[in-house]
């Protein structure tokens, strides 16, 4: 998506940016329902310097996640460039699929990132900001999609489980 050579933060604080992420924009993918609100990361620190990656989203009602383990590309590097991996279907988990995730940009207190944010609601100003950012990045900003995120997002534990994993098998098909 990118057309340059990206710049990425450099010295992330991983302590700091564990906990949970509002996905306020995305570009779209085919591993993401189309219709899926109030979607965010939550991230662990793993005993062993790796990170637990949990993905949820909505979709009906209905809460689909999928988890996952990201660690530095190069361990030797102080650049935020980090691979994740999911194991995909997430309902029967035999395929590894490892993809980049680079921070491209934090504030100084870790509250946004590009385009995340602690809370799930964030003012236009702080928004047009961070899509300024993308863009400077070499992004096709037109291809963003804000998240939908209700007044209350609900937590997992109380919400109804899609257990049979079809938000993922209709977002391979595009829906």
């Amino acid at each position: 998506m990118a057309t340059k050579e990206m710049q990425v933060v450099k010295g992330l604080d991983i302590e700091k940016y564990m906990g949970r992420w509002y996905e306020i924009a995305s570009f779209p993918s085919r591993f993401q329902p189309k219709s899926g609100v109030d979607t965010r990361a939550t991230y662990t620190l793993n005993s062993d310097g790796t990170v637990h990656v949990l993905n949820e989203t909505w979709t009906g009602g209905k809460r689909g996640y999928i988890e996952g383990t990201a660690y530095k590309a190069d361990s030797n590097s102080d650049e935020a460039k980090l691979k994740v991996k999911f194991y995909i279907p997430p309902f029967l988990p035999i395929i590894p699929v490892t993809g980049d995730y680079w921070v491209l940009y934090i504030d100084p207190d870790y509250q946004y990132a590009v385009i995340l944010s602690r809370k799930a609601h964030i003012d236009e100003e702080t928004y047009n900001m961070l899509v300024e950012k993308a863009k400077g990045e070499g992004y096709d900003v037109s291809k963003l999609h804000k998240t939908t995120h209700s007044d209350n997002p609900p937590e997992a534990e109380n919400a109804p489980q899609d257990t049979k994993g079809f938000w993922w098998i209709k977002s391979i098909f595009g829906k």
